[in-house]
C-alpha cells in the first residue's frame, strides 16, 4: 500500500528520495526489517497474551531428555510469523500483483488450517487435533486454487529465449543503438505455458502437457490435467513436511530461513531479464516482486528464532508449519522451481521420509514376525529423524544446528544448480 501511496505523492510533490520506492531491493530490504522488528518486538507481547490465556503446549510422553520441561510452553506462535509475512508484504509490495495476491491467500488458508489444528489440541483438549483428512482436504484445496491461478491468470507468463541467430526484441525496439553489451534474447510477446525447471540438465526446461501429448493431436491444451495434480501434491507433500520437522526448538523456522534466501535469489534473477538471460533460465515477467515476500517471510522466520531458538519460549505449532510449508511450497512452484524441493527442502524431505519408512518397516516386521518382534526392532528409534538422534543421546541444539549446517550445503547445492548442467 505505501508503493503506490509514495508512488502518487511523488508524481504531485516530486518527494526527494521516492524513487527508491520503484526499487525491488529497496523495498524487500524495508521488508526484512519491519518483518524483523515485527517477529522480535511485538512477538514478545504476542507470547504473553498466549500465556495469559493459558495457551500451552500439551507434551506427550515420549521418553525425552528435557521433554516435560516445555510443557506449558505457549504455542501458536505461528501467529507471530503470519503478521510479520503479512504487514510488511501489504506495506511494500504491488499488491495488485498476481504472484503476491496469492502468496498472501496461501499464507492465510494454510495458517488458517493450521490454527484450526492447534485451537482443537488446546481448547478443545484433544491432543489429535484436526482430523488428518480434513487436513488434506485444505491443502488440496489452496493447492486446487494455486493451480487454476497459475494455470489460467493471464498475467502468469513466460517469456521464450529466441534463436541466437534472431534478432531479440531489445534490437527491435532500438534499432539506431550500437553496444558491445550482451543483449538477452527473448521473445516479444510472453506465452501462457506449463514448462518448468529440471536440474543438472542442459537446456533444462520440462513442459508437463508433453506428458498427456501422446493422447491426441489437441491434448497439448490440456496439460492442465498434469500441471494441477502435480501442484497439489507439491503443496501437500512440503506443508507437512515443514509439519513434521517442526519437533524440537528452532528447526523448521532456521531450516525455513535458509530455504527462504535460496528462493528469493532465484525470484530475483527469474524476475529479470538481464540475470535470467545469463543463467540460461526461463525470464519469467512479474516475479521479481515476489522478492518482497520472501524477504519478509526471511525476517519472519529469524525473528521467530529470537524466541522459539533453545529453550523455546514459545512453538509455532501448527499455525506456523503448515503457513511456512505452503509458502515455500507455492513460491517454487510460481517461479517454476518446484523440481528443485527434492533438493533445496532436502531436510523436510529425509524427516517425512522418515516417518514412511518407519511406519511401513514397522507393518513389515509385524506381518513377517510378528508385534512383538516388529516393536523391539524398529528401523528408527522414534521417527521423524530428529528424535531418533535425541534417542541416541544427542543434545536438540546440536542436532538442529547439524541439521542446518545440512540445510545450508543443499542450499548451495541448488543454488549452483542454475550452471551446473
Amino acid at each position: 500500500m505505501l508503493y503506490y501511496l509514495i508512488t502518487y505523492l511523488d508524481r504531485l510533490f516530486n518527494i526527494p528520495g521516492a524513487g527508491a520506492f520503484q526499487y525491488i531491493s529497496f523495498r524487500a530490504a524495508l521488508a526484512l526489517i519491519v518483518s524483523l522488528l515485527i517477529s522480535m518486538v511485538f512477538g514478545k507481547r504476542i507470547i504473553e497474551f498466549i500465556r495469559r490465556k493459558q495457551i500451552g503446549e500439551t507434551i506427550r510422553e515420549l521418553g525425552l531428555e528435557g521433554q516435560t520441561k516445555k510443557a506449558g510452553t505457549p504455542t501458536m506462535g505461528g501467529l507471530i510469523i503470519i503478521a510479520a509475512i503479512l504487514i510488511p508484504t501489504l506495506l511494500f509490495s504491488k499488491i495488485l500483483n498476481v504472484y503476491i495476491i496469492l502468496m498472501v491467500i496461501s499464507t492465510i488458508w494454510l495458517g488458517g488450517l493450521g490454527f484450526l489444528d492447534d485451537y482443537i489440541k488446546v481448547f478443545k483438549k484433544n491432543k489429535e487435533g484436526l482430523q488428518g483428512k480434513f487436513k488434506i482436504i485444505g491443502q488440496v484445496g489452496i493447492g486446487l486454487i494455486v493451480g487454476c491461478v497459475l494455470y489460467w491468470h493471464p498475467d502468469v507468463v513466460i517469456k521464450e529465449r529466441v534463436d541466437s541467430n534472431s534478432t531479440s526484441s531489445w534490437a527491435i525496439n532500438n534499432p539506431n543503438q550500437q553496444t558491445d553489451l550482451k543483449i538477452p534474447k527473448y521473445a516479444e510477446t510472453p506465452v501462457k505455458t506449463l514448462k518448468t525447471t529440471i536440474p543438472f540438465v542442459k537446456n533444462n526446461e520440462l513442459d508437463y502437457a508433453k506428458f498427456i501429448s501422446w493422447a491426441c493431436d489437441d491434448c497439448m491444451k490440456y496439460g492442465w490435467l498434469i500441471f494441477i495434480p502435480m501442484v497439489i501434491i507439491v503443496v501437500t507433500a512440503v506443508s507437512n513436511g515443514a509439519n513434521i520437522t517442526d519437533g524440537i526448538d528452532g528447526l523448521a523456522a532456521g531450516t525455513s530461513a535458509i530455504i527462504g534466501v535460496v528462493l528469493g535469489i532465484f525470484a530475483y534473477v527469474s524476475g529479470n531479464m538481464v540475470f535470467a538471460d545469463y543463467l540460461n533460465i526461463m525470464y519469467i515477467p512479474y516475479t521479481g516482486e515476489l522478492v518482497v515476500f520472501i524477504a519478509a517471510f526471511i525476517g519472519a522466520c529469524i525473528g521467530f528464532l529470537w524466541y522459539n531458538s533453545f529453550p523455546a519460549q514459545v512453538f509455532m505449532g501448527d499455525t506456523g508449519s503448515l503457513a511456512i510449508g505452503g509458502i515455500i511450497a507455492v513460491f517454487a512452484i510460481a517461479i517454476r522451481k518446484e523440481l528443485l524441493i527434492p533438493i533445496l527442502c532436502g531436510v523436510f524431505f529425509v524427516e517425512s521420509l522418515s516417518v514412511i519408512m518407519q511406519v511401513y518397516y514397522f507393518k513389515y516386521q509385524k506381518k513377517r514376525k510378528g508385534l512383538e518382534y516388529a516393536q523391539a526392532n524398529r528401523l528408527f528409534k522414534m521417527a521423524p529423524l530428529h528424535h531418533h538422534y535425541q534417542k541416541s543421546g544427542f543434545h536438540e541444539s546440536k542436532i538442529v544446528m547439524r541439521f542446518l549446517i545440512i540445510s545450508i550445503m543443499l542450499a548451495v547445492l541448488t543454488f549452483v544448480t542454475l550452471k551446473l548442467r
